[in-house]
């Protein structure tokens, strides 16, 4: 009997929501919500009380500005990536061999990329432990302060770039930061960061173009044979890059051109 009430109490109170809902112009469902949520706003008030602590105890200006320490490292990071690793060096490389073949999108955009990736991921992996044990594993072991990770994690990459530099390109950027500061004194083993990474950005973009020079000569000289052959055959009006392009194609398979690239690549650097 008591179930037999509760089902027909139950049906009831269906088709009076169904008919309220109707009237308003709202969903059932909605309708549903709205009574449940007007039910609790006008039952008994429950105290809720929600503490977020961001500080840990520290003031939360510190805490604000590293938070904005933070967010500026991450939105920087791919940049940085760029700027103190071989990245830099590989992927112009790369676009030099592609443009050297005769080809405009293939290997496409994506590909290059992950090839310089994962390149600059095997030459730059001693560095990263490196700078892993030494600078971001003490840190999240509370071992060491904010400027002694900082220190620590930096400390390899200055290294690597130091060791990869020439001098040339640091002699120039050390007198054009001595102007300035008369006073500065830069020593191999102690140079500024902001004399270092545009040193050696410029080390890296003329090593890049030497190495990509010597990639063209060969591919040029088939352009310049291809044309003079169709020239000494009166074939004026066949495009030289049609004949020339499954020549330096077979050409760079034969020679197994993409293992001797990365290989000169990964050869190129002092680790």
């Amino acid at each position: 009997m008591e179930s037999n009430r509760m089902r027909s109490g139950m049906r009831a109170f269906g088709a009076t929501l169904a008919a309220a809902a109707r009237r308003t112009a709202l969903p059932a469902g909605v309708f549903a919500l709205m009574l449940v949520a007007s039910g609790l706003a006008s039952g008994p008030a429950l105290a809720q009380t929600l503490s977020l602590d961001l500080a840990g105890g520290q003031s939360s200006t510190r805490t604000i500005l590293q938070l904005f320490a933070l967010t500026t490292v991450l939105a920087v990071a791919p940049s940085i990536a760029v700027t103190v690793t071989s990245f830099t060096r590989i992927i112009v490389v790369l676009s030099l061999v592609r443009s050297a073949l005769g080809l405009q999108q293939t290997p496409p955009n994506i590909v290059l990329t992950s090839l310089a990736v994962f390149l600059s991921i095997f030459i730059m992996g001693k560095t990263w432990d490196k700078a892993l044990n030494d600078g971001i594993a003490p840190y999240m072991a509370g071992k060491i302060t904010e400027t002694e990770a900082l220190k620590g994690a930096s400390e390899p990459f200055r290294q690597f770039m130091v060791r990869n530099l020439r001098g040339s390109e640091l002699d120039m950027m050390a007198g054009i930061a001595k102007r300035s500061d008369p006073t500065l004194r830069i020593t191999p083993d102690d140079v500024p960061w902001r004399v270092l990474v545009p040193a050696f950005m410029l080390s890296e973009l003329r090593v890049a173009f030497e190495m990509g020079f010597i990639i063209f000569l060969p591919f040029m000289i088939i352009d310049i044979v291809v044309s003079s052959v169709l020239m000494a055959m009166g074939m004026m009006m066949v495009p030289p890059s049609l004949i020339a392009l499954p020549v330096k194609l077979i050409f760079f398979v034969f020679a197994d051109g993409w293992a001797l690239l990365a290989g000169s690549l990964l050869q190129s650097y002092r680790l």
